[in-house]
């Protein structure tokens, strides 16, 4: 079988990357020849012969993210018109490509996020407010229109499913969820080092990683919840610094010297398992990679019935908020989590075993399952399609062996 997967970028340390590069991974072991339509792919990929990659790469001169994504829109959609015949299912995400798509994995909704009550972007707010702004009505407009042409949706959650039914228009062919995986043994495996992070060795740690840009994250509120806590409660943070308004926001809160900012982490196992417990009141969230990878390290969690991922906690494994904005909620929840030990270590070992039903290769069978329906549905029609001309050239013959082609 032959697969082409559109996507920017298929590496491990990236969430959608990483999605793909394991559903390519499974499809080169089932002996299937990959072309990958992306900017960036990683160089283990690259070396299996049965790999090809197009490389799509939108000049850095184009001033946006938005400008530069219709670029790779357009170069990936005349290059898929051009070689159709070279595949037997194309798999995208979301809106990446005019092509028509086989597979679209929905691993975020626009217009889910434009229609939250926590959506804070608005053209009358300020420079970035008014792109950030047109970025999401504009990709709610374009996602919308790249589900109803794709002939099987793969939703990350249910919760995404829900949210491209609303938001759909036109009904879609069909609408799956399949779940993102998780690499369990590693992060089960890891050993604790709070000396490599200069982590306080006798503090009660909780750990955020997120885009520490943008406010849908939601570490504001955590920060709002630690000076609420006592003192021997600390945050440890990941991601990517530059930019970030919540360094100078501890500071103002009086608590700068109990959160930890590492910036991009990565020995994220090690991180993982040197720390209490996994804080994660997104206000939206499709399905956070990273809450899975703390579950699979033992942690208890808290987050909020808007991040995505927060529909398979169950009580004895994590908190779920019902507002990601409530501060005095999300303080009780780490306090019980703080002064319960054995409670803590329970969850844990709880989130530990749900996450072992989430492991990468489930995931990847299950996408290798649908290309295989996907090709043989395909196959149906193009027999039956020869069949009915050949009735109609002779509607005097009844039956007709066709020689199929290997």
């Amino acid at each position: 079988m032959r697969v082409a997967i559109v996507t920017h970028v298929v590496r491990h340390n990236d969430g959608q990357g990483r999605v793909n590069h394991e559903i390519a991974r499974a499809a080169l072991e089932e002996g299937f020849d990959v072309t990958l339509i992306a900017s960036h792919v990683a160089p283990e990929l690259l070396a299996h012969p049965k790999v090809t990659w197009v490389r799509v790469q939108p000049s850095r001169a184009w001033p946006t993210n938005l400008l530069r994504q219709q670029v790779f829109a357009l170069k990936s959609a005349l290059w898929l018109r051009q070689h159709r015949a070279e595949y037997d299912v194309l798999h995208v995400n979301g809106f990446i490509t005019w092509a028509r798509a086989d597979v679209n994995t929905a691993h975020f909704v626009h217009g889910g996020w434009a229609r939250s009550q926590y959506y804070p972007f608005g053209l009358t707010r300020g420079v970035w407010s008014a792109y950030q702004f047109v970025y999401t009505r504009a990709n709610a407009v374009l996602e919308r229109w790249a589900y109803r042409r794709s002939r099987v949706i793969a939703a990350v959650s249910r919760k995404v499913a829900d949210e491209i039914r609303v938001s759909g228009g036109n009904p879609v062919e069909r609408l799956d969820v399949i779940y993102n995986g998780v690499d369990t043994q590693t992060f089960a495996s890891a050993s604790a080092d709070r000396l490599k992070f200069d982590l306080p060795a006798d503090a009660f740690l909780l750990l955020f990683v997120g885009d520490l840009r943008t406010p849908r994250k939601n570490l504001g509120t955590v920060l709002h919840a630690l000076k609420a806590l006592p003192e021997h409660v600390h945050l440890t943070v990941a991601g990517y610094l530059p930019g970030s308004p919540y360094p100078a926001m501890a500071r103002e809160l009086g608590i700068a010297s109990r959160v930890h900012f590492l910036g991009l982490v990565r020995e994220m196992p090690t991180l993982m398992r040197s720390v209490d417990a996994y804080v994660f009141p997104s206000r939206y969230e499709a399905m956070s990679l990273s809450l899975l990878e703390a579950m699979a390290a033992g942690l208890p969690v808290v987050t909020a019935r808007t991040a995505g991922g927060a529909e398979i906690i169950t009580p004895d494994c994590g908190i779920v908020l019902d507002d990601p904005d409530d501060v005095a909620a999300l303080a009780r929840a780490v306090g019980q989590l703080a002064d319960d030990t054995p409670r803590r270590h329970a969850m844990g070992k709880a989130a530990a075993r749900l996450a072992m039903s989430f492991g990468w290769a489930r995931m990847a069978a299950q996408y290798i399952a649908l290309y295989r329906q996907i090709a043989g549905d395909a196959s149906d029609v193009a027999h039956r399609d020869a069949h009915d001309l050949a009735h109609a050239a002779m509607p005097g013959v009844h039956s007709l062996q066709l020689e199929e082609t290997p």
